[in-house]
């Protein structure tokens, strides 16, 4: 998708849109009532994972990723890797800056603002899982971000691509000096299977559709008709999977609120910070709208798959630190809708770059 289809693609806010932070709120209310009063659906649904990915959510993502991988086609790739401004953005802001600055901000409220509040081994625990979450940038939900606020599709999934392959030998040795661990065990797997249902499966789908459709039926009918169809399926994907995440959690919200929110106050910090600073970063460096609001929203979102995976694994499922990482994934959605709108309203500022 080149930068004028980008910018034609800036259509009216369709129903679920314009309404959606309504559709959020009532999907957590069902999600934690279906939590609370009917556990076995839940508890079903935990069942069907592998390598700790639930199934369930891993094809609503999917779903939700599809409708915009129609728009990548090849020579937008090629084309996206000569622009290394956007790339440089988004890698510096990711692993020279985001895991630090959730360290500190994490460090701060834990062990000073909260520290009467919160036992002191809980501290710690809860440290080590914002730490995770600051070394783990989106790979799933950023898709659907960049759909969101207008993103060019072909080069966010290359920004994608290149935070996965950093992940595979970046995230451990930056857990491992913030947190002091030597034995940081990475769920390899849940990593390789993340990035093969949310990014390779997703695209080749995309790419092999687009290629027979416009085969068959033509451009004009592919981009006019054909993608058309599929306008409201990642908001509907996205609502169901606020409900699934929220099922699995309902219990613990219910049981730890006011932990809850004593954890989320520096996540949601971290969040606004990161997105802000590569923005803004984005912004004097006069890199275009469809480039820098992804950009932005690789580094502010996190690959909660995989920093819940690390937590359990490393801290057990009762600890302290998945709690946190949960805690992670329960705000991730509402902070990022908030922050889909903030790039939405300031896209005049990238106007005339």
């Amino acid at each position: 998708m080149t930068e004028n289809e980008s910018c034609q693609d800036r259509r009216g806010i369709g129903f679920f849109e314009k309404y959606l932070s309504v559709w959020v709120i009532l999907c957590i209310v069902v999600g934690v009532a279906i939590g609370r009063y009917t556990a076995f659906i839940p508890n079903f649904l935990s069942r069907l994972e592998y390598a700790r990915v639930s199934i369930p959510v891993a094809i609503l993502i999917w779903l939700m990723i599809y409708p915009m991988m129609l728009r990548v086609d090849f020579a937008s790739i090629v084309n996206a890797t000569k622009k290394p401004k956007g790339l440089t953005v988004t890698v510096v802001t990711n692993w020279l800056i985001k895991p630090f600055t959730m360290y500190a901000i994490a460090l701060f409220f834990f062990k000073v603002v909260f520290k009467n509040f919160i036992p002191g081994g809980l501290t710690t625990e809860y440290l080590a899982g914002a730490v995770l979450l600051g070394a783990a940038p989106c790979t799933a939900m950023v898709f659907v971000w960049s759909y969101l606020c207008r993103g060019n599709a072909s080069y966010t999934l290359v920004q994608v691509a290149v935070n996965d392959i950093i992940i595979l030998f970046a995230f451990t040795p930056i857990v491992a000096l913030l947190l002091g661990i030597s034995n940081v065990r990475v769920p390899y797997n849940t990593l390789f299977l993340s990035v093969v249902l949310f990014v390779v499966i997703p695209f080749a789908a995309g790419y092999l559709s687009r290629l027979f459709i416009v085969k068959k039926k033509g451009l004009d009918y592919f981009e006019n008709v054909f993608i058309k169809k599929f306008n409201n399926i990642t908001i509907i994907g996205l609502l169901l999977t606020l409900i699934i995440i929220f099922a699995f959690q309902g219990k613990i919200i219910l049981e730890n609120p006011l932990h809850i929110l004593m954890i989320a106050a520096p996540l949601i910090i971290q969040t606004f910070l990161i997105f802000f600073i590569a923005y803004g970063w984005a912004r004097l460096w006069k890199i275009s709208f469809s480039v820098s609001a992804p950009a932005a929203m690789i580094g502010a979102s996190n690959f909660f798959e995989l920093a819940v995976a690390v937590a359990i694994s490393l801290f057990g499922l009762q600890s302290g630190a998945t709690l946190a990482t949960v805690v992670g994934v329960l705000v991730e959605v509402p902070v990022m809708l908030t922050l889909v709108k903030i790039a939405t309203s300031t896209r005049h500022w990238f106007a005339k770059l």
